[in-house]
């Protein structure tokens, strides 16, 4: 097969020193990205609910993911004073919801209420998770890590990595006990102001690893 020739003339820039775009490109390129949907409590018992397009899966066994808060939020805060969260799937028909969660409100204002969507109890910590999303991940803190640029200065961004100690997922997304994807509906985050996109069986294609 042959591969595409990359084009001689590149757009080049060190990003200290700005893209001079009109909006940067890197949320962009590194994406379209899972969003991380974390639910939590505070120690006073107030509930939290807010999206983060920096999240992803970083290990197996045991299964480890983390989201990353630009900004010291009421999420990281809450996961510091309990060491709990759960992760719940955003799929196409709550898109919607996902988004009203992204309201910047009081740490008081329970974004559940906000979204008109219901907590539910989790079975092995004591954060509820979102009923109506298919799938959920109860989740306990291994991390919390600022992080810092390469001259060493600590910039305001908090990665949390928590362990998944229990799972839920919809019944009707097992298929012959396989997870389906593309029947989810997973929605991801794109770059710029607005963008997302949505999986379907349209976008599956498999190849296996060499032998």
């Amino acid at each position: 097969m042959k591969l595409p020739v990359v084009q001689d003339t590149v757009y080049f820039y060190e990003p200290r020193n700005g893209h001079g775009l009109p909006h940067d490109p890197f949320n962009a390129i590194i994406g379209p990205r899972p969003i991380g949907w974390i639910s939590t409590r505070s120690a006073a018992g107030a509930l939290n609910l807010a999206p983060y397009s920096f999240f992803n899966a970083f290990n197996y066994t045991p299964p480890i993911v983390g989201f990353a808060s630009i900004g010291y939020k009421d999420s990281v805060r809450n996961i510091e004073e309990t060491r709990e969260f759960t992760w719940n799937l955003v799929t196409r028909p709550l898109a919607e919801a996902m988004n009203q969660t992204c309201a910047a409100v009081p740490p008081e204002v329970s974004e559940f209420e906000l979204a008109g969507l219901t907590p539910i109890d989790s079975r092995v910590i004591v954060v509820p998770r979102v009923r109506e999303s298919p799938v959920s991940f109860e989740c306990r803190c291994t991390q919390i890590v600022q992080l810092q640029g390469v001259n060493g200065d600590k910039v305001p961004t908090w990665l949390v990595l928590g362990e998944v100690v229990a799972v839920h997922i919809a019944q009707t997304l097992l298929k012959e006990g396989i997870y389906d994807t593309a029947a989810a509906g997973h929605i991801l985050r794109g770059g710029g102001a607005a963008d997302y996109f949505s999986i379907g069986p349209e976008q599956l294609f498999k190849m296996r690893r060499p032998a």
